[in-house]
């Protein structure tokens, strides 16, 4: 495709079914919006029924015809993830797109998941892992279908400490949201890995917004009343040089929708820096390729979480 991709270049969607985490605002409404506009069945992933109701009936105002449904997720949570991935698997159908989307970011001061996991390591990684883990039978029952996991440019700077994942013995607000974003780019790759050697159709691909207006920027800073300065600082930082929330989804759309993409595929706008632009193919770092640390968080990542993904190759043991 010309790499003035748009949402308009997206492909028709009717018959399909797609799942978007933080659907309620951000690039997350946006990619729903989108998907609806070409005819999917989106499914609004939020943890705010408040918020999500009015996101839902927003994208039904701009398109009469979207067919939209609001369901409760609240990825800081595992017994909510399996709340609705059982609803979802009891209805027996398919699902053919997961878009792993919501996250938190730069929380000022650690915080624990409903499980005890710090806050943005849990819910930008491991709420993701088990929720792909446990829609994994709903996914691969669709030829063709798509699991689009979201990173950020961040996952550059990102360390995976297996010893201190939780951020028990020192927390910094970047360094955990850091590793929490290459966590997601090690997943990605990851799952296509063991969806390739299962034969599997089902294709794991990322993404990232580049740098976006999005309330990211604003909501994990005042989280616990940590706002101050700081909050300010990143709110008018967001609003003079990030893009569109609009824009920002672009990337994610083209992962999620691009007939020629492949597994292990990565998208990001195409301007400089990869900070705002138009979607193409862009590179993970290198650390994001490291196998064996790969494997060794998804070993971990099942532990905590106790979510195996059936039909797909178990972890190898790591080299010593």
């Amino acid at each position: 495709m010309a790499a003035g991709w748009a949402a308009a270049d997206m492909p028709g969607q009717h018959g399909r079914t797609a799942l978007v985490t933080g659907a309620n605002s951000g690039i997350g409404f946006h990619e729903a919006l989108e998907l609806a506009r070409k005819g999917a069945h989106v499914l609004l992933a939020c943890r705010d029924a408040g918020r999500g109701q009015a996101a839902r009936a927003a994208i039904v105002g701009e398109v009469p015809a979207a067919s939209v449904e609001l369901v409760e997720l609240d990825l800081a949570d595992l017994d909510s993830v399996a709340r609705l991935a059982g609803r979802l698997l009891d209805r027996g159908g398919g699902l053919d797109l997961l878009i792993n989307n919501a996250g938190v970011m730069a929380v000022p001061r650690r915080q624990s998941t409903a499980q005890g996991f710090e806050l943005q390591f849990g819910t930008n990684h491991l709420g993701h892992f088990a929720l792909t883990g446990r829609l994994l039978p709903a996914l691969l029952r669709c030829p063709g279908s798509r699991v689009v996991t979201v990173s950020s440019l961040n996952h550059r700077m990102g360390s995976v400490r297996l010893e201190n994942l939780q951020s028990e013995r020192g927390y910094g607000r970047w360094r955990a949201y850091n590793q929490s974003k290459l966590a997601n780019a090690l997943f990605t790759l990851e799952l296509d890995r063991r969806l390739r050697a299962a034969a599997a159709s089902t294709l794991s691909v990322g993404a990232h917004p580049g740098y976006s207006r999005t309330g990211l920027q604003n909501s994990g800073p005042r989280l616990g009343g940590g706002g101050g300065t700081f909050a300010r600082v990143m709110g008018l930082a967001t609003r003079f040089l990030g893009q569109p929330a609009a824009r920002g989804a672009l990337p994610v759309l083209r992962a999620a929708t691009d007939p020629q993409a492949h597994g292990g595929d990565y998208y990001g706008p195409g301007g400089l820096g990869e900070g705002r632009g138009s979607p193409r193919k862009v590179r993970y770092a290198e650390t994001a390729h490291d196998e064996q640390l790969a494997g060794r968080l998804w070993q971990v990542s099942e532990a905590l979480t106790g979510v195996r993904f059936p039909g797909l190759p178990g972890s190898a043991q790591p080299r010593p």
